[in-house]
């Protein structure tokens, strides 16, 4: 998740004499609010919503493929929990997490699950996805233990429980690479390729730094981004139980 810039914590002070306004013409027109029951949501009062483009656009790229590949069940590993519930409206889904989320709703079945080591055989998931999640494995922030090479060990669980010829769904951050304690990790879009050695690169897309979609894409359109999101498939080689 993005922080505020400087200028959006701004605005939204910005925005307060505006809404004790509001809250007084309410009451002038008729209406009755307590004081005691306000929550002053600020900063909205623009003339387009917010988006955060990676995870809108990677839920709408990822839902895409899936259905169009025409599986009859997924697993998904620790992506945003509004992408896993709305996908198990038409397809049966497990979802792996070391967080349980608190909802039940029909085709959804909740697993515990680290990422380092998945509780799933080797070769066994023909459709499975981990958006905008391997970037932060090993950085502790959602209460995963410290790993310098987090990433790298999570890259390699994924390949190893995905079924020959079976479909890989992952988006990370790309751009310049780094390592930004302890929010995320950001990849050149080759070294997400090759973490994934043994798996075939089926397509690289990406949303650029200034929120543009850009599909069916080479890997070095993204290097110099400064904060990109890559979506990348894999699909599980047929020549061999696992990647």
């Amino acid at each position: 998740m993005r922080r505020l810039s400087h200028l959006q914590v701004w605005m939204r002070m910005a925005d307060y004499p505006r809404f004790w306004l509001d809250f007084w013409r309410y009451h002038q027109a008729g209406g009755s609010a307590p004081l005691a029951e306000v929550c002053a949501m600020v900063g909205e009062s623009c003339g387009s919503q917010s988006v955060d483009h990676h995870y809108v656009v990677q839920a709408w790229w990822a839902a895409r493929r899936i259905r169009a590949a025409g599986r009859g069940h997924h697993v998904d590993v620790g992506s945003q929990v509004m992408f896993v519930v709305m996908m198990s409206a038409w397809l049966p889904l497990d979802y792996y997490d070391i967080r349980p989320i608190d909802i039940e709703v029909p085709n959804l079945q909740q697993r515990f699950g680290d990422l380092c080591a998945l509780p799933l055989e080797t070769g066994s998931v023909t459709s499975l996805s981990c958006l905008h999640v391997i970037e932060h494995i090993g950085l502790g922030r959602y209460g995963d233990l410290i790993d310098p090479d987090g990433s790298r060990k999570a890259a390699a669980e994924l390949s190893r429980v995905l079924a020959p010829g079976g479909d890989l769904f992952v988006s990370c951050p790309v751009g310049r690479e780094r390592v930004v304690f302890n929010a995320h990790r950001v990849f050149d879009p080759a070294t997400v390729v090759a973490m994934f050695a043994g798996c075939e690169l089926m397509e690289f897309s990406f949303v650029d730094d200034g929120g543009a979609f850009r599909e069916h894409a080479s890997l070095g359109d993204a290097r110099a981004l400064e904060y990109g999101c890559g979506f990348f498939l894999f699909r599980g080689p047929t020549s061999s139980p696992a990647c």
